[in-house]
């Protein structure tokens, strides 16, 4: 069932390693939830921030699962503290806004996403967080690899991409994808973009259809 009512805002300042994040808590009217997510954007230096339509997007999918939804600006970004640090501060940032929301919500089961370079960062803090599920939204294929160093996140995977992606080719994910042991759930959406242009409600239905089902 999709969630149609006004979420419940909170505007929040989370202890980071570089300093204060920037955050964005996001509540499903319904009462309490299982399931709580943390939500990366994409790359720092190219405008990305937790106010990017599709990092909004995933945000609007969770609450439709009745999870609530935590978007934060990694260091150096909106009002966070620091300065970009070449992805691996960034990972430090995603595990205290994990780490933070697992406080505000004990018990529940926390899905990690990302989105680009955030889903990059989404799969190294997995290693670290331990997430219930993990959701990577067209992550740099070269970039993951690196940062990944021949780990494995080994936790139920998500991972969805744009064929026509002219930032992250489509190849280059689906044979990524197939190396890894085990396999992520790979989801291809023909005709759609890196940005999801136009596609934003389809992206967000594919999150919550996929999502639904707990996996064993």
């Amino acid at each position: 069932m999709v969630h149609r009512q006004a979420p419940a805002r909170e505007a929040l300042s989370i202890t980071g390693p570089a300093g204060v994040l920037e955050a964005l808590l996001e509540c499903p009217e319904a009462g309490h939830s299982s399931r709580a997510a943390v939500i990366c954007h994409p790359h720092p230096l190219h405008q990305g921030s937790m106010l990017n339509k599709v990092v909004h997007t995933v945000s609007r999918a969770m609450l439709d699962l009745g999870a609530p939804a935590l978007r934060f600006n990694f260091r150096g970004v909106g009002a966070s503290e620091g300065r970009y640090a070449e992805g691996s501060g960034e990972v430090d940032d995603a595990v205290a806004a994990c780490a933070w929301m697992r406080e505000r919500f004990p018990g529940c089961e926390l899905l990690l996403a990302g989105f680009s370079f955030g889903a990059m960062v989404a799969c190294a803090a997995a290693l670290t967080v331990r997430p219930a599920h993990l959701v990577s939204i067209a992550p740099p294929v070269e970039r993951t690899r690196r940062l990944l160093a021949g780990r494995h996140p080994g936790v139920p995977w998500l991972l969805v991409q744009g064929e026509a992606d002219g930032v992250v080719p489509s190849g280059e994910v689906i044979a990524w994808a197939a190396e890894l042991q085990p396999a992520p759930e790979l989801v291809v959406l023909p005709g759609v973009d890196h940005f999801f242009h136009g596609n934003l409600t389809q992206l967000r239905e594919t999150l919550v259809t996929r999502l639904a089902v707990r996996p064993a």
